[in-house]
């Protein structure tokens, strides 16, 4: 990956460090990839299913218990497992396609995902089906890297924030429309069997991008080293096992029970970064490069703002599961319904913001985090003192307002992040970043409906304090990303008045390297 004068080299800009990055990078005097936008589609597609199976099953775990004469504890693997899997993957298979080829991962990766989402369908008992699903998180976390790579390799300057506006339209709408696709498709797919259609209909959709996917994908060399670092794998995958093994089982009292993993994943990772450090000292390959969080513009920041920004985002779609379908009595479908007007808002927001985030950069994260504060605060005062027969309706606008603001934060995001990393390094970065968001994600999904319930007995089941509260102290999560994001606007501004010349110093058009 990067030898030891290749530690500074992450500053330079990706127009002159992509030479045989790909078709999408016109180096040489290339054009530009004529099929990277139906690429980008082939991508989106596999990434919208593997994201929407982090909580798509969680609305048919019902039924699968019943069926299969599982235990509470078992079943909760069905959702843990892929969670789990599927976080301790994400870095080491970025840095695989980096180093053997992203088109030729994502390929195999998402072909392991269809048959391991066929082979869940027909999972005779709960322990094949936690295997099946164990093996599909592990496919779905070597393919997601590779999307936000290859839109890396395929797009530059305009365009890639374009695409990474689909990307973060696709990541915001696939986490909040899982529970409504659930409940479709349970509601169509009538009888005991109808949960194994929530992992069949996986299958014509990622034959068919599989297929196409084979022809639009552009061939490119690997540009990586190849060989991988056996120890900081280890390392990294240790740490991060330490960390979400208690957050993935705080049903079963994992927290409670495995509090002693945080220090010592903690300790681990520390270890995993002094290794990765002496790596790059001694001129071998690491498998995440510290450079991308010590000297790449933005990096550092960017990573920490989506994983506090995850926090809130991920833990309260299920404060909103609890409150309207034990609370209210909702069905899972009108459940998902309910929240829809978040779902719609983000998706609008996203596609807009990737053609603005040229211009106004972090900016636009810092106002998208004001209108999800503004947004999901003003549902938790409408939850708490609205009628129940009426508080889905009245909270309508106010998850709208939020949905828009989280549309003009994770593509953003995702852009300012990634925008001076090395395409070489994109795999390896892509799969960091989402490794972060998995873990902000864990925390948000254990703590906040941790607190929901405690709230309900403190209370004696007042089902508007208890949403009510856990919202807000998602809110707070939020209220951290916002200040990490502000920092990063003006370390940005500062830093583009220093290099501007005194004309243009004004101009509104942000510094970004593509």
């Amino acid at each position: 990956m990067a030898a030891p004068a290749a530690a500074k080299g992450v500053l330079v800009d990706l127009g002159t460090r992509a030479g045989g990055g790909g078709r999408g990078q016109a180096p040489q005097g290339e054009g530009p990839d004529p099929h990277r936008w139906r690429a980008l589609w082939v991508t989106l597609v596999a990434g919208f299913m593997i994201l929407l199976d982090v909580t798509i099953v969680a609305v048919a775990l019902p039924s699968m218990q019943r069926e299969l004469h599982a235990s509470a504890a078992a079943v909760q693997w069905v959702v843990s497992g892929y969670a789990l899997a599927f976080a301790l993957i994400l870095v080491t298979a970025g840095r695989i396609g980096d180093t053997f080829g992203r088109r030729r991962v994502f390929l195999l990766s998402l072909a392991a995902f269809v048959v391991c989402s066929a082979g869940a369908g027909a999972a005779p008992t709960i322990e094949l089906l936690v295997v099946a699903r164990l093996t599909q998180g592990v496919a779905a976390g070597c393919l997601a890297p590779q999307n936000s790579a290859l839109i890396q390799q395929l797009f530059r300057g305009e365009e890639r924030g374009r695409a990474f506006g689909l990307f973060g339209a696709t990541v915001g709408v696939s986490s909040a429309v899982g529970p409504v696709v659930g409940g479709l498709i349970l509601a169509l797919a009538h009888g005991a069997h109808g949960w194994r259609w929530i992992f069949y209909v996986n299958v014509p959709i990622g034959v068919v991008a599989l297929l196409l996917g084979s022809r639009l994908l552009p061939r490119v060399a690997p540009g990586g080293r190849g060989r991988l670092d056996p120890v900081g794998v280890c390392l990294l995958g240790a740490g991060i096992l330490a960390l979400m093994l208690p957050l993935v089982l705080a049903d079963a009292g994992g927290v409670r029970r495995l509090w002693w993993l945080f220090p010592v994943g903690l300790l681990v990772l520390l270890l995993f970064a002094g290794w990765e450090r002496r790596t790059v000292r001694r001129g071998g390959a690491p498998l995440l490069d510290p450079g991308l969080l010590t000297e790449t513009r933005g990096y550092a920041t960017g990573a920490g703002l989506g994983s506090l920004y995850f926090v809130g985002f991920s833990g309260v779609w299920l404060v909103f599961a609890l409150f309207f379908q034990n609370g209210l009595g909702f069905s899972p479908l009108m459940s998902g319904l309910a929240v829809t007007p978040f779902a719609v808002g983000s998706a609008v927001a996203a596609a807009v913001a990737g053609r603005l985030v040229e211009r106004f950069g972090r900016l636009l994260t810092v106002w998208g985090l004001v209108a999800v504060m503004a947004g999901l605060g003003s549902t938790a005062v409408v939850l708490w003192l609205a009628p129940a027969d009426r508080a889905a309706w009245y909270a309508a606008p106010a998850l709208l307002v939020g949905g828009l603001g989280s549309g003009f934060v994770i593509s953003p995001n995702v852009t300012m992040t990634l925008r001076d990393v090395p395409v070489r390094m994109a795999g390896a970065a892509g799969g960091a970043l989402q490794t972060g968001q998995r873990l902000g994600g864990a925390v948000g999904t254990a703590a906040l409906p941790g607190l929901f319930y405690l709230t309900l007995s403190a209370t004696r089941d007042d089902y508007h304090d208890a949403v009510a509260l856990a919202i807000g102290c998602g809110l707070a999560a939020m209220v951290c990303a916002f200040a990490v994001a502000v920092l990063d606007w003006r370390r940005d501004r500062t830093a583009d008045h220093r290099h501007c010349p005194p004309e243009t110093s004004h101009s509104h058009t942000h510094a970004s390297h593509g």
